[in-house]
């Protein structure tokens, strides 16, 4: 009795920590929308231009039914197994980290870039999808029903992988997380599934990013037209891209003698060590094989997000 229950925990033990190896994980944050109709906000310097962007900080200190909402779809992501990433927790782990150079130059021409605080808060976060809520309150007599709209969006990308929304039942209920669960309660499992298929998805054919590539005018005559062994660099990357993405997929949306965009860049979720890989770790493999011989190129990489790359070619 004892020998078949020992086979069949090993049989099941592995499939389970499959199963869970397959849920992204998640981070719960309000909308653009809310923050704004509500005053949480800030403007960012962004390369000489002012940026708006959402202030957590203090929508969670200020608001407490942000508190609760947030806590109330973690509990209903937790109970269907999603691992889950705290905004508050995270919040306060930036403040506990030394404070960042929030514009990056170069050491030969000064040319600047900075990483917003969101870009920065998702980094840390290394949430795969972020649930973005957004909700209202009806009001008709002594009763109340909350409009809601969540939606998934690919913490890389940007885009949405899923969404549920719409209105739910007038009830006496006076509290916000009370009239929200009851709300999104039918559109769980829909919205759940939704998730599951974009992870399964990432796992198969690799996360997207953006990976740019930027040639320095210091002097030195290095384009992607310079040749090496006969070939240009701009063919030496293109080639290395094909190989290294996941199943070749990626698209050169922009191609100069100074200047290279890929997007819609497949990488492998996960580095070979299990670390996840971001595109930052990516640009850094491109970038060890250009300071290789026969190239031997300086090369400067310029984190932009999570999702987003810079390779400054021709220095540091």
């Amino acid at each position: 009795m004892r020998k078949y229950l020992f086979l069949l925990i090993a049989i099941v033990a592995p499939l389970t920590l499959m199963a869970q190896a397959k849920l992204p994980k998640l981070m719960v944050v309000p909308s653009d929308v809310w923050c704004s109709e509500h005053g949480y906000v800030q403007t960012y310097e962004v390369m000489g231009e002012s940026e708006v962007i959402p202030d957590y900080k203090r929508a969670l200190q200020e608001n407490r039914d942000l508190l609760s909402v947030i806590s109330k779809i973690n509990i209903l992501m937790a109970e269907r197994g999603f691992p889950l990433q705290d905004l508050s927790q995270t919040v306060k782990s930036i403040q506990r980290i030394t404070q960042e150079n929030s514009v990056m130059t170069t050491s030969t021409s000064g040319s600047s870039l900075a990483e917003s605080p969101v870009d920065r808060l998702r980094r840390i976060a290394r949430a795969d999808i972020i649930l973005e809520v957004d909700w209202g309150i009806n009001e008709n007599g002594p009763k109340r029903s909350v409009t809601y709209n969540l939606r998934g969006l690919d913490a890389y990308s940007n885009k949405q992988v899923a969404g549920a929304e719409g209105t739910g039942a007038p009830s006496f209920s006076a509290e916000v997380p009370v009239l929200i669960e009851e709300a999104v309660q039918n559109h769980m499992e829909n919205f759940s599934t939704q998730l599951r298929q974009h992870f399964d998805d990432m796992l198969t054919n690799g996360r997207e990013v953006t990976i740019e590539l930027q040639a320095v005018d210091n002097g030195m005559n290095l384009t992607f037209e310079t040749e090496y062994n006969g070939k240009e660099l701009g063919e030496i990357i293109d080639e290395w891209m094909h190989d290294n993405t996941v199943e070749h997929r990626y698209t050169k949306n922009d191609a100069t003698e100074n200047y290279l965009l890929f997007d819609q860049v497949r990488i492998p979720l996960y580095k070979t060590n299990g670390q996840a890989m971001d595109a930052d770790g990516f640009a850094r493999q491109l970038r060890n094989m250009l300071r290789e011989a026969p190239y031997n190129i300086t090369c400067k990489v310029v984190n932009r997000g999570l999702g987003r790359c810079l390779l400054i070619v021709g220095e540091k």
